[in-house]
């Protein structure tokens, strides 16, 4: 009987209070697809003598889990911002190219573009290319995705699933509708 696949939980999961629960719960359900989960919240990390040595420490560890792994699932819910966990982001990236199975999510319904409408308040001005443009004069990618093109599409493009699902803003980070529509699109592909 063949192993399991190996799915990389990616996400910014590792920084919330209740970090290990919500780690613990997406572990089950990974398994409950037949899958086998690879936590980043389940490392052990060398000792180092800096902090900057640890952070180095930390990097490698992830590094390998995702070498091991067969394929990532990706919480790109945003963090911090109006955008997904730039941990996140790298780990996608990296499994995008080292041509793994990629699936993503997010717990917010509203596409990239509108949040960044947002995070402009709405003063936009068109240019003489017609591109629309924030105050600071940057323009506004608007393609319809729940992340900036690359991350969306790069998911997209490999037939990986991207699910969107508008959850309860108090459980943004611990509602895992969408991560299990990976779960079961995963399942159905393999």
């Amino acid at each position: 009987m063949p192993s399991p696949l190996k799915f990389y939980l990616a996400g910014p999961e590792v920084f919330l209070p209740d970090a290990r629960a919500i780690l613990d719960a997406k572990a089950d359900l990974t398994r409950t697809y037949g899958f086998e989960p690879l936590c980043p919240g389940d490392l052990t990390i060398p000792p180092a003598p800096t902090k900057h040595q640890f952070g180095l420490n930390i990097s490698e560890v992830d590094e390998d889990f995702m070498n091991r792994a067969d394929g990532v699932i990706a919480n790109l819910t945003p963090f911090r911002g109006i955008a997904a966990d730039p941990g996140t982001v790298f780990e996608l990236g990296y499994m995008c190219g080292a041509d793994k199975l990629v699936a993503c999510y997010t717990n917010v319904a509203e596409t990239h573009y509108q949040r960044t409408l947002a995070w402009y308040d709405g003063k936009l001005d068109r240019d003489v290319e017609g591109r629309m443009r924030g105050p600071d004069g940057h323009s506004l990618e608007d393609f319809d995705m729940i992340e900036n093109l690359m991350l969306h599409g790069g998911v997209a493009r490999r037939g990986g699933p991207v699910v969107v699902h508008a959850a309860d803003p108090a459980a943004l980070y611990t509602d895992l509708t969408g991560f299990e529509e990976c779960l079961k699109a995963l399942a159905e592909r393999v």
